[in-house]
């Protein structure tokens, strides 16, 4: 099991944006397997980061919706919206292993 653990730089006038962009990915994520934790806005302190968090089987699963997410016509728009928007000015992507009980 691995989770991706993304972190935005965003633009804080355009959370509003980011907002609708986290919106459409959380089921496209689930749509390609994985399980996705929610995006977490701004609330205190920065107002310009932001997080995701979603889980997928394996490394390889995620690499494979990562190369399928460019084929799917929803995740396209996904990406274009948040090309038109510039609402996420750029992010980071690492990888966990979790750890439960």
């Amino acid at each position: 099991m691995v989770t991706c653990y993304l972190r935005y730089v965003i633009d804080p006038y355009k959370s509003k944006e980011f907002e609708h962009y986290a919106k459409l990915w959380i089921p496209l994520v689930n749509k390609f397997g994985g399980q996705h934790h929610g995006y977490f806005l701004p609330s205190e302190g920065a107002n310009d980061i932001a997080l995701a968090l979603f889980t997928f089987p394996s490394l390889a699963a995620y690499e494979q919706y990562r190369k399928d997410s460019f084929n799917d016509p929803d995740c396209l728009a996904a990406f274009k919206y948040a090309e038109e928007t510039r609402c996420i000015v750029s992010y980071e992507r690492s990888f966990f292993m979790p750890v439960f009980e």
